[in-house]
């Protein structure tokens, strides 16, 4: 393998390792404040055990993220030194934005959060709480509005050996180790085409992929009888969530497509493996592209594409027939990995509304049932759901967008570093996997220890601080008052 292939799988093993966490971090951060949310409004101690416990599996998975993102940059320079220059200023921008507006308030808050249980006020412990929330949130904002500009481009000029270019000057290969994007609309940048559809689908994403581990942990105890009261509690809040998330992933993704439609028609085409420019353009349920003969084997429904795309099956939806040969996103792998996301997607939204039927109808803890245990197991199982739909996701946009680094403006191939060879990136390749290997393993034993160990029992309102248990006091004398 040369040098860029090599590359090319180093980072996207290096990523998709990285994307395991953050979107677990986000999620159980909104799970977190809805649980201390409610134990300052009825002060009732389960949620303040409830919130105590999913804080510790929060702070693993954050702690991984981070050590698991810092290669990546260091990626950029080692790997991508052309494309780095080539878009230093894009994005060292929305880098410096994430340190400011994410970092800064995540590390600030980060320590009461994880340690001031005991030693602030539940006031202060919940603001910290909502700050790292946001933080997380705020840091998803900038590393998505830095890609997003890779997909669609916008409030930039080309400056050439020290000139700026007018507005659609494509450097030729020549060119290109000469030239760099300059922002001269700062708000352009971060409000690109693509990036308020991807940032939605992302952040809903990452929602599902908390609240399917909760339910998943939750359900696991279950299972056992263990902590029953802490395991229905948490479940119903996990369900509550994922019920949610799942809807609005169906509403996002679906705007994310119209979004590809209007700027990356190549990338659709590919999506659905529509080889053809055509009216009445079907839309693949599941199949396998046949590169050969341009076809998808599989069930379609015909004329649904078009609609979907311009509201009647007349509408004309480019295929890949419109671009050249050379610019083809790899068909196969973008077909595929687009329809594992949209089918674990439909799978969870069953998931979690039978979850809230089973609820409604009063059936979901009689843990006795048969049915309701095999329920149990699928949601044990469910935990998987939203972490391959992520990287099915990702991989979708990613491929899509080749054979550009930047789209339209910089090919893959040139953003390598010069000086790197293929031997350096296959030994680095292989040592980030070692190492990643055994993180993995680390995280997985830990997290399996914290499961294992469950809430502490001890966390009751005799070992509760004065501040604490003054709140509890309060909310159940205002409960009595109110009854």
């Amino acid at each position: 393998m040369d040098v860029e292939i090599l590359s090319r799988i180093q980072f996207a093993f290096t990523v998709a390792f990285h994307y395991l966490y953050p979107p677990l971090s986000i999620g159980l951060g909104v799970i977190l404040v809805i649980m201390e949310a409610m134990w300052l409004k009825t002060g009732h101690v389960r949620y303040h055990n409830m919130a105590r416990y999913w804080t510790r599996i929060f702070g693993l998975t954050f702690a991984i993220g981070v050590a698991s993102g810092i290669v990546m940059e260091f990626e950029f320079g080692t790997n991508w030194a052309a494309y780095s220059r080539f878009v230093g200023d894009v994005f060292g921008s929305a880098l410096a934005a994430e340190g400011i507006f994410a970092f800064f308030l995540e590390s600030g808050f980060l320590a009461i959060l994880l340690f001031g249980w005991n030693k602030v006020g539940p006031k202060l412990h919940f603001f910290s709480t909502l700050m790292v929330c946001l933080g997380a949130h705020f840091s998803a904002v900038w590393i998505v509005v830095a890609n997003s500009w890779m997909q669609t481009p916008a409030g930039f000029s080309i400056e050439y050996n020290g000139e700026i270019m007018p507005p659609g000057f494509v450097p030729t290969a020549d060119q290109i180790l000469h030239s760099r994007a300059v922002i001269h609309d700062f708000w352009a940048m971060v409000f690109n085409p693509s990036s308020m559809d991807r940032l939605s689908h992302v952040l809903v994403g990452a929602w599902q992929t908390g609240a399917f581990l909760v339910v998943g942990i939750s359900a696991f105890y279950l299972l056992r009888g263990r902590h029953k009261e802490f395991a229905a509690s948490s479940l119903k809040i996990g369900l509550c969530v994922a019920a949610v998330a799942s809807l609005l992933q169906l509403a996002t993704g679906a705007k994310s497509a119209d979004g590809v439609t209007r700027n990356q028609p190549a990338k659709l085409a590919a999506m659905e493996g529509i080889f053809k420019t055509q009216t009445d353009a079907p839309m693949s349920v599941a199949g396998w592209v046949n590169t050969d003969s341009q076809e998808v084997i599989g069930l379609k429904i015909p004329g649904m594409l078009s609609y979907l795309v311009g509201g009647s099956t007349e509408t004309v939806v480019k295929g890949l027939d419109a671009f050249p040969a050379q610019e083809w996103p790899p068909v196969q792998p973008v077909f595929q990995f687009y329809h594992i996301m949209i089918a674990i997607g439909m799978a969870l939204i069953g998931v979690a509304w039978l979850g809230i039927f089973l609820w409604w109808r009063g059936w979901l803890f009689e843990t006795a049932n048969p049915l309701v245990r095999a329920y149990y197991c699928i949601l044990v199982l469910s935990v998987l759901g939203p972490q391959v739909a992520n990287q099915a996701g990702w991989f979708t946009a990613e491929m899509g967008r080749q054979p550009w680094i930047v789209y339209g403006l910089m090919r893959t191939s040139q953003g390598l570093s010069e000086v790197v060879a293929a031997n350096h990136v296959l030994a680095s390749l292989i040592m980030f996997s070692l190492i990643y290997a055994l993180l993995f393993a680390v995280f997985l034993y830990l997290l399996a220890r914290k499961i294992q160990r469950g809430p502490d029992n001890e966390e009751d309102s005799e070992t509760m601080p004065e501040s604490w248990i003054a709140l509890m006091e309060r909310r159940k004398g205002q409960a009595s008052a109110a009854g």
